[in-house]
């Protein structure tokens, strides 16, 4: 464990708070401005939150990077005419698409697992999901018969709550309980600092700085992928960009 860069990286995000980022994430994140274009489209809410929570979850062993994946998923629906229902539509989708290939039939049978939670849900019931987002973990990983700090379960709450914030114009901050999502970039960075379990040390980092980790990771994820149009935006839309770089070098 290297203490003082640790304690460099708690001085940093301390500095950066969580305005910085929320900025980050309606700025810079490509991710959330696929999103917030395919909402613009499509112009159906419902559709529209439920079509990202089925993204979410197949969001694992991608052909591709995050980026490229969400890409593929938000220009192809504003041209789809749903015939069915948006269960068949969206195996079709996955069964077709470009930026995730890999174990296709247990994401096939994830779809079919959380199909019976989804079609239930309504417009109202959504919003309130949206006020109490542990909630909603706890029910996709019941759901699912899955740890609710999964990667997967974590990184879905995290996307609903993008979905929600564009479609209902306001934004509520993700709960300090529910974990990082540990994914390559953010094991690979957690190196630097310790060997220890990256869930367990960036819990420890959110309540030190009290920044909750879905948070982090939305300051740490989209810079570390290295973008040279993510690192153009982060210069052009976040006041502390300086300070995102010095965090992410050290």
């Amino acid at each position: 464990m290297n203490s003082e860069k640790i304690e460099k990286l708690k001085s940093i995000l301390k500095e950066l708070g969580i305005n910085t980022a929320r900025e980050l994430e309606e700025n810079v994140d490509l991710q959330y401005l696929y999103l917030k274009n395919l909402q613009k489209n499509l112009k159906d809410d419902e559709l529209f939150i439920k079509l990202v929570i089925l993204n979410a979850l197949v969001s694992y062993q991608l052909s591709s990077t995050g980026e490229l994946w969400w890409k593929e998923f938000s220009n192809y629906w504003p041209n789809k005419e749903i015939k069915e229902d948006i269960f068949k539509e969206y195996k079709d989708f996955l069964l077709n698409c470009k930026s995730n290939r890999r174990l296709l039939n247990i994401k096939i049978k994830r779809i079919d697992k959380i199909k019976p939670f989804l079609e239930n849900l309504n417009i109202e019931d959504i919003k309130e999901y949206y006020k109490n987002m542990n909630i909603f973990r706890n029910h996709i990983a019941n759901q699912l018969k899955t740890k609710k700090e999964s990667k997967t379960v974590v990184f879905t709450v995290k996307m609903f709550g993008y979905a929600s914030r564009i479609s209902f114009n306001n934004f509520i901050s993700y709960p300090m309980e529910i974990e990082i999502p540990k994914d390559s970039r953010i094991e690979k960075y957690t190196k630097k600092f310790t060997n220890e379990d990256p869930i367990k040390f960036w819990k420890k980092i959110g309540k030190e700085t009290n920044i909750p980790p879905l948070h982090i990771d939305s300051i740490l994820w989209p810079v570390l992928g290295k973008s040279y149009e993510v690192r153009e935006r982060l210069k052009k839309y976040c006041k502390k960009s300086d300070l995102i770089f010095k965090l992410v070098d050290l």
